[in-house]
C-alpha cells in the first residue's frame, strides 16, 4: 500500500509539475511584438535577436553598448531601445476587434523611447512604463527617459496640448509617492530622483537633448541588419505580414507598419548613395572627355572645312577677277571698237558732204557753159536767118 501511495503522490507531483510548465511556456510564448529593427547586439535570456524575431510576455531585452533595437507592439506602438540598456514587457493585453488592451513595461537601465499605438488612443491611461524611481503614465503621445544611477530623466517630444496637427494633445504624467508632474508642452522635461518627487516641468536645453539623441545615436532611425540581402529583407518583410495579418492586421495598416519601421540601413544608403555619386562624377568625366574629343575632332573638321572653303572662295574670287578682268577687256574691246567705228563714220560723212558740195557747183557751171553755147548758137542762127 506504501508503495501504491508513493507512486500516486509522485504521478501528482510530477503532473503538477508539468502543468506549471505548461503555464509557464503559454506565458512565454505570449507574442508582444516584432523586431523591426536592429543595430549592433541586442539579446534576451536565451536568444540574440535579428530582424524579424518575435518578442514574447517578460522577456528582458539588453542593448550592448552602441546597440539598439526598435520593437514594433502588435497595437501599433514602437518602443526603440537606446544603448546600454535593459527593457521588460511585463503586461500586454490587447484585443484587436476593439484595440481595448494595457500595456507596462520596467526599464532597468539606460533609454527607451516610446511612440503609443492603438491601445493609447482607445485610452489614453493604458501605457505606463515603470522606472527604478516611480512611473511614467504615458497619454497618447511620443516620450522618451533615460534611467541613470539614482536618477530618471523624461522628455516629452510631442505632440503637446497647443499642436497645430489637430492631434489628441499628449501629454505624459511622472510620479511617484512624493509627487507628481504633467509633462503637456513638446520638448519640455522633468527630472525624478529617488526619495522625492518629480521636478518641475522646464524646457530641455540644447546639451540635454544632444544626450537624450546620443543614446538613440546607434538607432536614430529603424534600420535592417547591415549584411541582409534585398533577399532576406524580402523574407523578412513576407514574415511580418504573415504574422500581422494572422493577428487581424488590414492591408494598408501592414503597409504603413512596414514602412514606418523597417527601412534600409542609414550606413548602406549614405554607401550606396556615395557609390552612385562616384559612378555619375566618372560617367559626368567620360562623357566630357567624349565631347572634347568631339570638339577638337569637330574644330579640325571645321577648319580643314574652313580652309577648303577658303580656297573654293579664293579660287572662285580669282575665277570672279579673271572673269571680270575678261568681261572688262572685252568691254574695253567692244567699246574701243565702237569708238574707232563711230569715229571712222563721223569722219567719212564730212567728206561726201565735202565731195557734194564740190560737184553741185560743177554740174552748175556746165549748165551754165551749155546755156551760154546754147544761146550763141541761137543767136548764131538768128543772124544767119537775117541775111
Amino acid at each position: 500500500m506504501k508503495k501504491i501511495l508513493t507512486i500516486i503522490l509522485a504521478l501528482l507531483f510530477f503532473g503538477n509539475l508539468s502543468a506549471k510548465a505548461n503555464e509557464e511556456l503559454t506565458i512565454e510564448k505570449q507574442l508582444v511584438g516584432i523586431v523591426g529593427a536592429i543595430s549592433g547586439t541586442v539579446k534576451t535570456e536565451t536568444r540574440e535577436l535579428k530582424t524579424g524575431d518575435k518578442i514574447y510576455l517578460n522577456e528582458t531585452i539588453v542593448a550592448g553598448a552602441g546597440s539598439g533595437t526598435q520593437i514594433l507592439l502588435l497595437d501599433q506602438s514602437t518602443f526603440t531601445i537606446g544603448e546600454d540598456s535593459e527593457v521588460v514587457m511585463d503586461t500586454f493585453i490587447f484585443d484587436p476587434a476593439t484595440n481595448d488592451g494595457k500595456i507596462v513595461a520596467s526599464v532597468k537601465q539606460g533609454s527607451l523611447k516610446v511612440i503609443s499605438g492603438l491601445i493609447s488612443k482607445k485610452n489614453p491611461d493604458s501605457l505606463t512604463v515603470e522606472v527604478p524611481e516611480g512611473t511614467l503614465g504615458s497619454r497618447g503621445t511620443e516620450f522618451q527617459t533615460i534611467v541613470s544611477k539614482g536618477r530618471t530623466d523624461t522628455l516629452l517630444i510631442g505632440p503637446g496640448k497647443n499642436n497645430t496637427l489637430g492631434m489628441r494633445p499628449g501629454a505624459v504624467l511622472v510620479g511617484n509617492n512624493f509627487g507628481s508632474t504633467l509633462l503637456d508642452n513638446p520638448y519640455s522635461i522633468t527630472s525624478m530622483s529617488k526619495g522625492k518627487a518629480p521636478g518641475q516641468a522646464r524646457k530641455i536645453t540644447k546639451n540635454q537633448l544632444k544626450k537624450f539623441n546620443k543614446k538613440m545615436k546607434s538607432l536614430r532611425v529603424a534600420k535592417l541588419s547591415p549584411d541582409s540581402t534585398k533577399a532576406e529583407r524580402k523574407a523578412i518583410k513576407k514574415e511580418l505580414k504573415k504574422e500581422l495579418k494572422a493577428l487581424g492586421f488590414e492591408k494598408e495598416e501592414i503597409k504603413s507598419i512596414i514602412k514606418q519601421n523597417i527601412k534600409k540601413d542609414k550606413k548602406k544608403k549614405v554607401a550606396i548613395k556615395t557609390e552612385r555619386a562616384e559612378k555619375k562624377k566618372k560617367a559626368k568625366k567620360k562623357k566630357k572627355a567624349k565631347a572634347e574629343n568631339k570638339k577638337g575632332k569637330k574644330k579640325k573638321a571645321v577648319k580643314k572645312k574652313g580652309s577648303k572653303k577658303k580656297k573654293a572662295v579664293k579660287k572662285k574670287a580669282s575665277k570672279k577677277k579673271k572673269a571680270v578682268k575678261k568681261k572688262a577687256t572685252k568691254k574695253k574691246k567692244v567699246v574701243k571698237k565702237k569708238a574707232a567705228k563711230k569715229k571712222k563714220v563721223v569722219k567719212k560723212k564730212p567728206k561726201k558732204k565735202k565731195k557734194v558740195v564740190k560737184k553741185k557747183p560743177k554740174k552748175k557751171k556746165k549748165i551754165q557753159k551749155k546755156k551760154r553755147t546754147a544761146k550763141k548758137k541761137a543767136k548764131k542762127k538768128k543772124r544767119k536767118k537775117k541775111k
